[in-house]
């Protein structure tokens, strides 16, 4: 979901470098990719599927996710697994996920049979294993994970900041020991992890064992025994490097006490600082008004998580009126799509106020 992009058009891929990328990555080592049937504007099957041409198929296990929010009959199941076949041009999937995942969208696709039908896809060799993506409370996370003996696997939005957030670390453990495997995405909150703001940064230069951000947060999750694997969203060939090279390092029940300690005030000063807990993971996209939120919440938290509010407001007045954040209509169509459950609406005037018309920022919740 994260490839490099032309034109800053999330829709278009960057093909020749993405390509040099993801068999760089495969070539030392990666043997996971992950896509879904929405990510870069429904683009990224399409893209994985030509990019995994002359053997590279052969050597990953390729996962891609049903879109449970446009299922509506019985048929789409089939609709949709058949479709995505085809643009990924491979047979099985390897790894196949119920997508994002929360109470309404699972009663939804369980009432439609999707679990006798998962077998029979199973059973007919067009996936190998069925598991599922998951946004939403702990307690609807363990129900999902008690309603079936069949999953193979699960994934969750897991991270040093997020150990109470959703399925958290309780979800993890519960998860691994019903003897699913476990996937970690927004291991770095979609990037904002790995660029801290010089208030954190002085934590991290206090630490003993030298590591960059990234490095540090992905060491938290590998050293913890229920994780099983860690998806990490490279958009340039130095994240692939860099992860590469994290990941050669990796061991279980490495990290000291110490350093686990260096991890949790990191954690207590991010919570006093950053405003919206938005990873960009347009979910909330397209809005009918063509508001690019995760870019307007982006702005705001680094403004404010960096101390350059002002070099944040002059970005903000580069943009077209059409972009900005007061052509919000408080539709809140968004805000049922959000993984973070963030009122979308709200912050968007705040945003507004703070950037458009320099309101000063103080730290409230909403």
């Amino acid at each position: 979901m994260r490839f490099p992009t032309l034109n800053d058009d999330y829709a278009k891929i960057d093909e020749p470098e993405a390509t040099r990328m993801l068999h760089y990555a495969i070539d030392h080592g990666l043997n996971y990719l992950d896509t879904a049937y929405p990510y870069h504007g429904g683009n990224s099957e399409l893209f994985v599927g030509r990019a995994l041409k002359n053997g590279y198929r052969k050597r990953v296990r390729l996962a891609t996710k049903m879109p449970c929010w446009l299922v509506e009959t019985t048929a789409d199941f089939d609709k949709y697994l058949n479709e995505q076949l085809g643009k990924l041009q491979t047979d099985p999937i390897d790894f196949y996920l119920l997508h994002t995942l929360n109470e309404k969208r699972w009663t939804q696709v369980r009432d439609l049979g999707v679990l006798d039908w998962a077998e029979r896809a199973i059973t007919d060799g067009r996936i190998g294993h069925i598991g599922f993506s998951f946004h939403d409370k702990y307690e609807v996370f363990q129900g999902i994970v008690d309603a079936y003996d069949g999953w193979t696997f699960c994934q969750i939005q897991y991270n040093y900041m997020d150990v109470e957030e959703q399925a958290g670390t309780k979800g993890l453990r519960y998860a691994a020991a019903r003897g699913l495997a476990v996937v970690i995405m927004e291991p770095l909150l979609g990037g904002r992890l790995a660029n801290p703001p010089a208030v954190v940064q002085e934590i991290w230069d206090d630490a003993p064992a030298k590591r960059a951000p990234a490095d540090w947060a992905l060491q938290w999750l590998w050293n913890q025994p229920e994780v099983s694997v860690v998806l990490s969203g490279m958009s340039a060939m130095q994240h692939v490097t860099e992860n590469i090279a994290s990941a050669e390092t990796a061991t279980v029940n490495a990290l000291t006490e110490a350093e686990l300690a260096i991890v949790d005030r990191v954690r207590a000063k991010y919570q006093e600082i950053c405003p919206v807990p938005c990873t960009r993971c347009e979910y909330c996209l397209p809005c009918p008004n063509g508001i690019r939120i995760p870019r307007l919440f982006a702005l705001l938290n680094d403004g404010v998580m960096h101390n350059r509010i002002e070099d944040a407001r002059r970005q903000y007045e580069q943009l077209s009126a059409e972009e900005k954040a007061d052509v919000c209509v408080q539709c809140r169509q968004c805000e049922p799509l959000c993984p973070q459950r963030i009122p979308i609406s709200d912050w968007l005037i705040r945003v507004d106020a703070i950037l458009g018309q320099g309101q000063p920022y103080r730290p409230i919740s909403i």
